[in-house]
């Protein structure tokens, strides 16, 4: 398989990657190859088994499993497609070579006429948050609790506390409790919640689940086990307020603090990438800086629904199959888009022109809560669009539309704001 050529190769087969190597194939791409580094294509999902997906891709509502096995199905019907699972890629070179390493056909190497990159997100660990205490066992994120739970069989512990209020976390409050665990409590550190407001509701509020808004775990304790943790509450600057400390006693501790793309292939490759999400730059049409290189779902930014992942992943799969084919434009003009007040990262992060009768779909997040606020695109001079928004939250992702022929050639970078109504508090 050494020095084999591909239209296209595709790093990751989840949701985003599957999305992207459907995306190339049906846009006329003659060899497309996914690398997935598990046993079985399908990502994250595979161990998200509550429902709640495919209700913008398949106007239904799945589970995990099931909006993964519709992609495998669709994606085993594209005799262009090739999967090779149980394949970690190992280096990505500028010149769109490929290294990885297989159990049965050890180093391998391929090269790509494009590549997309959908590595997807890792999950930030005790490490990043430098939580004072010991050591002990019991101590996990939140997906390696869920892979615990729902695919291997085991409970992490009985009595748990978690800290952040992340949707994998909310979602294991509620899968945990029903397993018959006790959830003590979930710990956030801002004022608000970080999760989608369906998922407070749905696995805190109805299960009496208490969250601590403003607090943090300022200690861990038990030196082979955990036995417990303090929580103290924190100030507008996010400090420990002191005499307000609270103990808790629990077997498990599950951290739900972030998510972070998984960008160093893309690093290595020499991708410039987002200092605020965390991604790679990309252009309306999912390519990066780096030329026939393009990216897709939660390797660009953390997306709150794999709905908009697997549309994303498309996109990038079909422009990566343009690209391969020779029918991409010449990028002319690149229009640099800013997050302005209010928003916190952007993507994309610029228009490339000309790019006709394209629609181009902006994905965005507030920097705090708002609530009736005003989502406004600034142009030229112009206002290209204002919506009024009765609620913004940092955890739940604003998306708006835009025609690309509102993107003319000019000297100014498109900034987007959100304000607040006058008179609004």
């Amino acid at each position: 398989m050494n020095d084999v050529l591909y239209d296209v190769v595709i790093i990751g087969g989840g949701p985003a990657g599957l999305a992207a190597a459907l995306g190339a194939a049906r846009a006329g791409a003659k060899s497309v190859l996914v690398l997935e580094r598990d046993r079985e294509p399908g990502g994250i999902l595979q161990q998200c088994i509550h429902n709640g997906f495919g209700l913008h891709r398949f106007k239904e509502e799945l589970t995990g499993p099931a909006y993964a096995a519709r992609y495998i199905r669709m994606v085993q019907q594209e005799p262009a497609i090739t999967v090779m699972e149980d394949t970690m890629v190992l280096e990505i070179q500028a010149d769109k070579t490929i290294w990885a390493v297989n159990p049965s056909r050890g180093i391998v190497a391929v090269k790509a006429k494009a590549v997309v990159l959908a590595m997807g997100c890792r999950e930030r660990t005790r490490g990043a948050i430098r939580t004072a205490g010991y050591r002990p066992a019991g101590i996990f994120t939140a997906g390696a609790a869920q892979r615990m739970v729902n695919m291997e069989g085991y409970l992490p512990g009985k009595r748990i506390v978690i800290l952040g209020s992340g949707d994998i976390g909310l979602i294991m409050a509620r899968r945990l409790t029903l397993e018959g665990a006790r959830v003590e409590g979930v710990v956030e550190l801002m004022p608000y919640s970080n999760g989608l407001t369906r998922n407070v509701v749905q696995c805190l509020e109805d299960y009496g689940i208490p969250l601590y808004l403003a607090h943090t775990i300022s200690f861990i304790h038990g030196r082979e086990r955990i036995t417990g943790v303090t929580c103290t509450e924190v100030d507008a600057n996010r400090n420990p307020v002191p005499g307000t400390e609270f103990d808790i006693p629990c077997d498990c501790l599950l951290l739900s603090v972030g998510l972070i793309p998984e960008n160093e292939l893309s690093r290595s490759a020499g991708v410039p990438l987002d200092s605020i999400t965390g991604g790679p730059v990309v252009d309306q049409r999912r390519q990066t800086a780096l030329d026939g290189f393009f990216a897709a779902g939660n390797v660009v930014h953390v997306h709150d629904l794999v709905d908009h992942v697997s549309e994303e992943g498309e996109l990038a799969g079909t422009q990566a199959a343009r690209y391969a084919q020779g029918l991409m434009a010449p990028v002319g003009q690149q229009i640099p888009v800013e997050a302005g007040s209010g928003i916190r990262g952007v993507v994309p992060q610029k228009i490339s022109l000309p790019e006709p009768g394209a629609t181009v779909r902006f994905f965005m997040r507030a920097t705090q809560p708002l609530k009736n606020a005003v989502l406004e695109f600034h142009y030229d001079g112009k206002s290209l669009l204002r919506r009024k928004l009765p609620m913004a939250k940092p955890g739940e992702m604003i998306v708006a539309d835009l025609p690309d022929s509102a993107f003319t050639p000019g000297s100014e970078p498109v900034k987007i704001t959100l304000t607040q109504q006058e008179g609004e508090k």
